[in-house]
């Protein structure tokens, strides 16, 4: 069983390592340069992809935001439907879910 510290500095590590990937992104964004017609849609398909590794990278984060802001709050590691504990197996995939394995499926 992972200690709260554990698990926080893990949920930590993975904040900074997706808000580095957020201002990868960005940065991207900023740096086309397309000449022709050929060259803006193949960069209009890498900011489709762009776009989407961003959204997923924001979503993890806020997801992150919430389970520190539960662990300050004493409720980390608790269904946030059903109030029962989360199964360790679960945590140690999910370090951010908010939901037992019940509860997730109907999310």
């Amino acid at each position: 069983m992972k200690s709260l510290d554990l698990r926080r500095a893990e949920l930590l590590s993975r904040k900074v390592a997706l808000t580095a990937r957020i201002a990868q992104i960005s940065d991207e964004f900023e740096t086309h340069e397309a000449k022709d017609w050929a060259e803006m849609a193949t960069e209009r398909e890498g900011d489709e992809v762009l776009q989407d590794l961003g959204d997923a990278a924001r979503t993890e984060l806020r997801m992150i935001e919430a389970a520190l802001a539960r662990m300050d709050d004493g409720e980390y590691g608790y269904c946030v439907s059903c109030g029962e504990p989360i199964a360790e197996e679960r945590l140690d995939l999910l370090p951010a879910t908010p939901f037992c394995r019940d509860h997730a499926a109907r999310h």
